[in-house]
């Protein structure tokens, strides 16, 4: 495409990330209204060549493709809401966090004034938005994904549909952020654990840096494993019972260097009720029988 037959994209809320949104599609050369409750925020992007549209009907009416960005879903029914006779027709691509609950009652919401609904997950930063390397997640109507990929692929390198529930956008996003805080809560535990004996942490880090490279085999494993649902998580590594005896070092080494004791006591004890389920002598994905358990 060029700049004159881009099609034309409406981005409402202008928060860091919004802004963000709104700069690539212009950067891009795409057409781009832009509006939120405070005008203000979007000098800059008129300065960019952005049209600031004066109520969010006006934006709304602008363009076939709706990005919003706001703080909650609730603020995104109170601006849309009064809009429901506009929508007809229209592709919303929501890309405020919220539930998966939420993100499902919204596409019922947008299917009842018959406009397409794609939810979306953003996995980067605003800084981010536009680098090869950025990470964004859609669900929802297929056929808007297809439509207005080309545009949506704009904001991240690695735009990916994920299905036709309009829920797994958002669970992508909560399951890729608990890895992260699992990660992170383990890399500064491990810091505390070596700062007791005045070991600094950059001197730590590509060796931290690097096991997380080597773990990714393992999670190759697990994760063929949990998918066969056979229940027989092959030990084709180490037994649970072997990590256990390990998480039992971590945490005596936790308590004789006087650090805190809170994160490996729960992996151990999480590893134990697993144990005693009977699989001792199955892999690490035997963990899967807990963590899939709504009991607690």
């Amino acid at each position: 495409m060029t700049g004159n037959d881009r099609m034309p994209v409406t981005v409402i809320g202008l928060g860091l990330m919004g802004r963000a949104l709104a700069a690539a599609f212009l950067k891009a050369g795409h057409p781009t209204t832009v509006w939120n409750r405070s005008p203000d925020k979007a000098d800059e992007l008129v300065g960019q060549g952005a049209v600031l549209a004066a109520t969010a009907a006006e934006a709304v009416t602008a363009s076939d493709l709706v990005v919003i960005c706001l703080t909650t879903y609730e603020v995104v029914h109170t601006i849309l809401d009064p809009l429901s006779g506009i929508l007809s027709g229209r592709v919303i691509a929501n890309l405020t966090s919220g539930s998966s609950e939420q993100a499902r009652a919204t596409a019922v919401w947008a299917e009842e004034r018959s406009a397409e609904y794609l939810d979306g997950a953003i996995m980067t930063v605003p800084a981010g938005i536009g680098r090869a390397d950025a990470v964004l997640f859609y669900s929802g109507s297929e056929t808007a994904f297809i439509t207005h990929e080309p545009s949506l692929r704009l904001l991240g390198g690695h735009t990916t549909y994920v299905g036709a529930d309009p829920g797994l956008a958002v669970l992508y996003d909560v399951a890729l952020l608990g890895v992260m805080w699992g990660t992170l809560n383990s890399f500064i535990h491990g810091a505390a654990l070596l700062k007791s004996a005045n070991i600094d942490t950059m001197a730590f880090l590509p060796w931290a840096t690097g096991w997380v490279d080597a773990v990714k085999t393992f999670a190759a494993d697990y994760a063929a494993q949990i998918d066969a649902g056979d229940g027989a998580y092959p030990a084709n590594d180490a037994k649970l019972s072997t990590h256990f005896a390990s998480m039992e070092h971590l945490l005596h080494e936790s308590r004789a260097q006087g650090i805190n004791t809170e994160l490996p006591a729960f992996a151990h004890d999480l590893a134990e009720r697993v144990i005693a389920k009977g699989y001792a002598d199955n892999s690490y994905a035997a963990m899967i029988e807990l963590f899939a358990d709504p009991r607690p």
